[in-house]
């Protein structure tokens, strides 16, 4: 039998590998993670490994799995309770986290994720702080319908909906854009959750041959 792997690529940067890293430790899979850089020539075996060129990439169970998304999906059919509770929550958090696979370009390109620097105090376009306001604004409406009773976008548990969110906060720790008390309160709960401090603490610890000049000196 085949052993089971999650390919990802390296921490410090890839918050793709970040959303189905925390779906499936969410739900307890048992898997051998496989981390690759986004550069050189290990990183060709993403292409020629993952059916999408892509990572994340799951193999469990004789099943292929690719796309955060997807990823997440398979994880909460085998562990329940990933998503909120109830069937309106569970909408709404399964929109907002389809929103943000795929949305907030601007965002994306103009922070991209770094897990080990600090980039204050820059200007940003339009666009950026439109995605930012409407990013807020999904943070607030959801924890003023479903939060009540944690500090997480559902409340007391950090579900899949609050995974799809925590690269966005990664990059609002790094780049410091103004946001409101509420959503930096959202944010520190976040940082502070044991799998994001995990996840902080192996991109640390990954080879400093891996970083990539673009990232660490953004324009």
């Amino acid at each position: 039998m085949s052993e089971d792997r999650l390919f990802l690529a390296q921490r410090r940067y890839s918050s793709w590998s970040m959303r189905g890293w925390l779906a499936v430790a969410l739900a307890g899979l048992a898997v051998k993670e496989v981390v690759l850089p986004l550069e050189g020539p290990e990183a060709a075996e993403i292409k020629r490994i993952s059916p999408s060129g892509l990572v994340p990439y799951l193999e469990h169970n004789g099943n292929a799995v690719w796309d955060s998304l997807a990823i997440a999906e398979y994880c909460a059919e085998i562990t329940p309770g990933l998503w909120p509770a109830s069937n309106p929550a569970r909408a709404w958090a399964r929109a907002i986290a389809a929103e943000m696979h795929a949305g907030f370009r601007a965002l994306r390109q103009a922070m991209p994720m770094n897990l080990g620097a600090r980039f204050p105090a820059r200007a940003y376009t339009a666009e950026v702080l439109a995605d930012l306001s409407r990013i807020e604004s999904i943070w607030r409406e959801t924890r003023a319908r479903y939060g009540a009773g944690g500090p997480f976008l559902f409340g007391a548990k950090f579900t899949l909906g609050d995974a799809f969110y925590a690269p966005v906060v990664t990059r609002i720790l790094t780049y410091e854009p103004p946001i409101s008390p509420e959503s930096r309160a959202y944010c520190e709960a976040v940082r502070a959750h044991p799998l994001v401090e995990a996840w902080y603490q192996a991109a640390a610890a990954e080879p400093e041959a891996w970083r990539i000049a673009r990232y660490e000196n953004p324009g």
